[in-house]
């Protein structure tokens, strides 16, 4: 099964959230159901971009990559990827 490196935005806050995961789907649903702690009740958040990956290493490498980069870099790489 692949992994994913995603990136959230809220639609309230325009902020952006990072992240990887196994099951994409279930993941954007435990942060739209105020299941993950540290993004509780900022939602609700969209799916905004994501990569797939081989490995849960290549995946969780990418995230940090991208949580290094400015909301800047993250708008850009979102409108690249519409």
């Amino acid at each position: 099964m692949p992994f994913h490196a995603y990136v959230l935005q809220s639609q309230t806050t325009g902020r952006f959230y990072v992240g990887h995961t196994e099951d994409l789907p279930k993941r954007a649903f435990e942060h739209n159901n105020n299941r993950t702690w540290s993004i509780k009740n900022r939602g609700p958040w969209v799916l905004v971009h994501s990569e797939e990956y081989a490995t849960r290493a290549e995946a969780s490498r990418r995230e940090r990559q991208m949580k290094m980069k400015s909301h800047a870099w993250l708008e850009r790489l979102v409108r690249a990827s519409r």
